[in-house]
């Protein structure tokens, strides 16, 4: 660890400048330099003179009295250096402890401050890079919210983000920028968002360390965490990454939100994916969620019972907003309704699912701008938490609650859709779902929502995709009649 290098960094300059100073070195050539007189001495003696054994007794008792002084004078040096030596040894390790390990007081959370300035410069700048943390989380209305959005560069955190800092709250960005899709489409989501001086940490949730940091400097009064690793079928080909970050990173995060102080309430994004072989519709919160059919849903299920632990025991307000199929400007390019633009736009033909007895596979499709009003009413409605120094002083507000359309629409519609606001005709090939983690149906109850802080979806599908699809051209160049056509009041027309 850094605190470790430094230490032993300490103890080295301090020994080098302790041996430097002792004055062995001088005693050391003291001693040995008498030797060679006396040897001089005894062979400049004549020797055609019979020897004077009174002067070589002198000389042989003189030099044993300086060898006896000298090692009189080499064992007390040796005894101070020894316990100056021991004195440095026994200080680095308290400043080696006292970085490392917890004081015993009411707030463990505390003890990485000190070995956070230390380390300050690895995390962007030092200075620079915390006045551009404080800044971007100061609230600029009058009891507005400090808000940590995790996975700020998403599709879903870049928004909000946005619509947090419009209204006045502070809001900092937190994001690893993964390769799961295209990176540049989030570094141009963090530049959007820099334009309204909003921050992104480039950092991971399990680096324990930064994040912990973060809480020093700033007093979050919401987490609004974002951050996860998405998809259903990727989770096939890297299960690992869905447990680091869904699993571990959510707990890191838990781990230091509980010992903050004050603690956060926290809003945290589940899926409509842990309803997973429910047949009930339309989904609501009360049905079971205990038969996940991907591990993506699995880990997304597991944060739900994860939340409820560090609700019930170190008082964390949690809610948790279960996202029915999100789309729109911004979006993500490993979704249908995206990879359909692009390949219906490049004449690449698109696969439709069916299910196994051939029926349409359908979504309750929502949009980009309702989910926003959800997220948002969540974090209104939320209680503080009601723990201190990591411990729970009172019960704490626990929620889980459907952010969806309430209409699903097949995906067969959804590609005529597109079809009619892109002017191409698709290139369709039906097939059957494969066996991959995906459900055929999903369908959202969201009365529970509206009535706690009045969620009400608004935009059709129709509307909708619209509006991503003008994104969509403009975003990538695209000079063709679709923009043309789209632009005209947001009202698509027949082609010529």
């Amino acid at each position: 660890s850094l605190s470790l290098s430094l230490s032993l960094v300490f103890l080295y300059i301090l020994l080098i400048y302790t041996l430097r100073t002792s004055g062995l070195k001088g005693i050391v050539y003291n001693t040995y330099i008498h030797r060679p007189s006396y040897s001089l001495s005894k062979q400049t003696i004549p020797m055609a003179s019979p020897p004077d054994t009174s002067k070589t007794t002198k000389l042989e008792r003189y030099n044993s009295y300086i060898r006896r002084v000298n090692s009189t004078k080499l064992l007390a040096a040796s005894s101070k250096l020894l316990f100056r030596v021991t004195l440095l040894v026994a200080l680095v390790l308290i400043f080696f402890f006292t970085l490392n390990y917890p004081p015993l007081s009411e707030n463990p959370h505390h003890v990485h401050t000190t070995h956070n300035i230390l380390s300050s410069a690895f995390y962007g700048g030092g200075t620079n890079w915390e006045k551009q943390v404080r800044h971007s989380s100061t609230p600029r209305r009058p009891n507005g919210f400090s808000v940590l959005v995790t996975g700020a560069a998403g599709f879903i955190g870049t928004h909000c983000s946005l619509a947090l800092k419009k209204r006045g709250d502070g809001v900092l960005g937190f994001d690893n920028f993964n390769s799961y899709y295209d990176p540049s489409l989030k570094h141009a989501r963090q530049k959007l968002l820099a334009k309204h001086e909003i921050f992104i940490v480039e950092g991971d949730l399990n680096d324990v360390e930064l994040l912990s940091k973060l809480f020093d400097i700033v007093p979050f009064s919401h987490v609004l965490h974002l951050a996860a690793q998405a998809g259903v079928r990727y989770a096939m080909e890297n299960p690992q990454s869905y447990v680091s970050s869904n699993i571990a990173g959510f707990v890191n995060l838990l781990e230091i939100a509980k010992a903050a102080d004050p603690q956060p309430s926290i809003v945290w994004a589940s899926s409509s994916s842990v309803y997973g072989l429910n047949t009930k519709n339309p989904f609501s919160e009360s049905h079971r969620t205990d038969q996940p059919a991907s591990l993506y849903a699995a880990t997304k299920k597991a944060g739900e019972e994860i939340a409820h632990t560090y609700n019930h025991i170190y008082g964390l307000a949690i809610t948790g907003l279960r996202f029915f199929t999100v789309y729109g400007p911004w979006g993500r390019p490993d979704m249908a309704y995206f990879f359909f633009t692009k390949d219906i736009l490049q004449g690449k033909p698109i696969n439709i699912y069916q299910t196994q007895d051939e029926k349409e596979v359908a979504r309750d499709f929502t949009y980009i701008d309702d989910v926003v009003k959800g997220c948002l009413g969540a974090l209104d409605t939320a209680q503080k938490s009601t723990g201190s120094g990591g411990k729970k002083r009172a019960p704490a507000q626990l929620r889980i609650y459907n952010l969806g359309n309430t209409s699903p629409v097949t995906v067969g519609n959804l590609v005529a859709i597109l079809e009619s606001l892109l002017k191409v005709k698709a290139k369709k090939h039906v097939i059957k779902m494969p066996r991959n983690g995906d459900v055929p149906y999903t369908h959202a109850n969201v009365s529970l929502a509206y009535k706690d802080f009045g969620y009400k979806p608004t935009t059709d599908l129709a509307t909708g995709l619209r509006k991503f699809v003008k994104w969509y051209v403009s975003y990538y160049g695209i000079q063709s009649r679709v923009k043309k056509e789209i632009d005209n009041n947001g009202h698509p027309q027949e082609s010529a």
